[in-house]
């Protein structure tokens, strides 16, 4: 036991003072004269005995009311944790999480609630004068500053279910910045709550950078029930989106669930319409990916949404997501000097044209590299280099820069190629040369089926296959920094075709010229699907959605902003409208929402009154994960991180304020003090009042 006051305990010489008293009793008696007294002996002895034993039971009461009258004032206390009370100021900052999973049902109502219940108890606990900080997911400016006890309790009020996720580092980091702004605050008395679920999602403790100034409580709650079946993310079987032909839907569903559920109803929603009804069955605490079918029919902007029906947490039932459908690709072949002096009606100046110029898909554009209008190469998906020569700096450059931007270039060398200017050309672009020409004659015998560009081509990939053959072609380098993916390879080792990542687009090299006397290509059957998945694949593919709370930026590519038109990001049933934040890199216009968007939803990228573009958004699926941390745990967690500033504070029947209480300041005996003080001086009255001093005495009298 220990004392905050100890200097009060000089006051017990004041037991002194009734032990004086009774030992000078100052009482003057009345003296009695009797005829005889002899038999008044026996009485007179068993009186004195009787008093002596009364005063000293008030002695004694009067001794211990003034003992523990002392005591109260120098508040003895059992210290429980570092056995010292810190007096002065405190600083106390309670991170309250208000993230979906905590629209869990507890044991008196959701766990936000009992969260902000806590929240109250602990600052019960405090005095009014010590600082408050209140944190929550949605790091409001707010929130930022210490505040009184009055303050702190109407920003409880105003907590409120949030799509924002944080990590325990986070908050911690927060806490740690927000407590350490104060000056004259010892160790101490720097205290910060953790009032949370712990989902294991983002019980990052290892992250935590510790400071040992702050003593750090974990307070868990815990809900009653925790299953939850929700839809993780959608993806498309193939990268483009064609009209008229059969898309795959994959739908990625969860379950966080002790029973399986069987034939759950899906529904699949364009554009607002509803499409072929759909269900699925996923396994207790596993994942299922079903696949959904839909054709689209016209072009534009195509908005999407799955739903599925679960309960009680429905946050993460929905799922929106977006893409466009060109009605046509533009493609861009730009002919060699070589070429121009084909006949018109020569096959061989006709394979560009004939595959694209026939296809409603494709708006196919010739050019000669001599009249080419640098300016309008931003205006195409895919561009070609049909056999030429050498490759002018100014057309490199611009070339260049499309690809970065997201473009697709195929390169068809010209048979006299200045090898130095292809070099020149693509080395910046990170993408493999061509060497020598190698005249002997081969044929190609390995076709790369995993490549995505021919996915889906063939209906089979196993037997032989008719392969292009080869009469002279160029050596490829095997670069090693490069991002070659192979798709042909002749039978001696050398790359026939291969696809390299530069930028934000894509090249193309084939090692021969589109010419009858280099090879059968340009007439075999692969090159027409090799060509036209290269088309396909050069569509801008657009994210099909965004995460709400992340710091994701929104290209919209190339959309041509005009004059001082702004952007607007809008949802008409919402009401929703806002203009965000814009800038203009490499020529594509990048959006940035500023967390302004808190709802999911499809939305309208406008920019003046034209319609231009539509994003998706969905809640962050990290809240959908409810496994949770138990105490144990927590414990486990934070000592196996080094975290020795971190205790766990669990409620019980007395209750946060009075624990809190016993842990900053002890076991406080000091009311008990008092209360034995008032059942001392109430004895000694008792004493007093009812024991008498002279018991009745019945006289004889008796005859000489």
């Amino acid at each position: 036991m220990k004392f905050a006051n100890p200097y009060f305990l000089f006051a017990l010489l004041a037991l002194a003072i009734p032990i004086i008293v009774h030992l000078f009793n100052f009482r003057k008696f009345k003296r009695v004269f009797f005829t005889n007294v002899r038999f008044l002996k026996e009485v007179r002895q068993d009186t004195k005995a009787r008093n002596k034993l009364k005063n000293l039971l008030i002695l004694t009461c009067r001794l211990l009311a003034v003992l523990f009258l002392v005591l109260a004032f120098a508040q003895p206390y059992i210290p429980k944790e570092n056995g010292a009370v810190k007096a002065g100021d405190k600083v106390v900052s309670v991170y309250i999480d208000n993230s979906f999973s905590m629209d869990a049902v507890g044991k008196s109502g959701t766990l936000l609630d009992e969260a902000k219940k806590d929240a109250r108890e602990i600052v019960a606990a405090y005095k009014p004068s010590d600082q408050f900080q209140l944190l929550t997911n949605d790091f409001e400016g707010r929130h930022q500053r210490l505040v009184n006890r009055e303050e702190f309790l109407e920003l409880v009020d105003e907590v409120q279910s949030s799509p924002a996720v944080r990590t325990i580092s986070e908050i911690t980091k927060r806490q740690q910045d927000a407590i350490n702004t104060t000056d004259g605050i010892q160790m101490g008395n720097k205290q910060a709550f953790l009032i949370s679920d712990f989902q294991k999602s983002i019980s990052d403790f290892t992250k935590i950078t510790a400071d040992t100034s702050i003593r750090f409580r974990p307070i868990p709650l815990f809900a009653q029930n925790r299953n939850n079946v929700y839809i993780d993310s959608v993806w498309f079987t193939t990268p483009v989106r064609q009209l008229n032909q059969q898309e795959a839907l994959h739908i990625r569903l969860k379950s966080h669930s002790e029973t399986a559920s069987e034939n759950v109803p899906m529904r699949l929603y364009i554009n607002g319409q509803a499409r072929t009804p759909s269900s699925f069955s996923v396994p207790a605490n596993g994942l299922t990916d079903t696949i959904v079918y839909f054709t689209i029919r016209e072009p534009g902007l195509q908005q999407c949404l799955v739903e599925i029906n679960d309960y009680p947490v429905t946050f993460d039932d929905r799922f929106y997501f977006s893409f466009n459908m060109l009605k046509s690709i533009p493609v861009l072949a730009i002919n060699g000097a070589a070429q121009t002096n084909v006949p018109s009606n020569s096959l061989e100046n006709n394979y560009l044209k004939s595959l694209f110029g026939n296809d409603s898909a494709f708006v196919f554009t010739e050019s000669d590299e001599n009249k080419l209008d640098y300016s309008s190469l931003g205006n195409y998906s895919f561009i070609l280099l049909n056999s030429l020569n050498s490759i002018s700096s100014g057309l490199s450059n611009e070339l260049k820069k499309f690809v970065d931007n997201g473009g697709s270039l195929f390169v068809f060398p010209g048979e006299n190629a200045d090898l130095k200017s292809y070099k020149d050309f693509l080395s910046p672009m990170g993408v493999n040369s061509f060497e020598k020409i190698d005249t002997a004659n081969s044929i190609v015998d390995k076709l790369n089926f995993t490549n995505p560009l021919y996915a889906g081509v063939f209906e089979k990939t196993t037997g032989n296959l008719d392969l292009p053959s080869v009469y002279n072609h160029y050596k490829i380098s095997a670069g090693v920094r490069t991002t070659q993916e192979d798709l042909m390879r002749l039978r001696n080792g050398d790359l026939f075709s291969g696809n390299f990542r530069s930028g934000k687009g894509s090249v193309y090299l084939c090692a021969v010229p589109l010419s009858d006397s280099w090879s059968n290509f340009p007439r075999h059957a692969m090159f027409v699907p090799t060509l036209f998945q290269a088309a396909l694949f050069s569509q801008p593919q657009g994210q099909l959605f965004y995460t709400i709370g992340s710091n994701s930026t929104i290209d919209l590519g190339d959309v041509g902003v005009i004059g001082e038109n702004v952007f607007h990001l809008s949802e008409p049933t919402k009401n929703f409208d806002i203009i965000p934040a814009h800038n203009v890199i490499d020529g594509h216009s990048v959006l940035d929402v500023h967390r302004q968007v808190v709802n999911p939803g499809n939305y309208f990228v406008k920019l003046g009154n034209n319609q231009i573009n539509g994003i998706s958004f969905n809640f962050d699926r990290k809240e959908s994960d409810l496994t949770t941390l138990n105490s144990d745990e927590i414990k486990t967690e934070y000592e196996s991180a080094g975290l020795h500033n971190f205790s766990l504070l669990e409620t019980d029947s007395k209750g946060l304020t009075t624990a809190l209480s016993e842990i900053d300041f002890g076991i406080r005996l000091w009311k008990t003090c008092i209360w034995l003080v008032l059942i001392f001086l109430l004895v000694e009255i008792l004493l007093i009042r009812f024991w008498r001093n002279d018991p009745k005495i019945k006289l004889t009298a008796t005859s000489n």
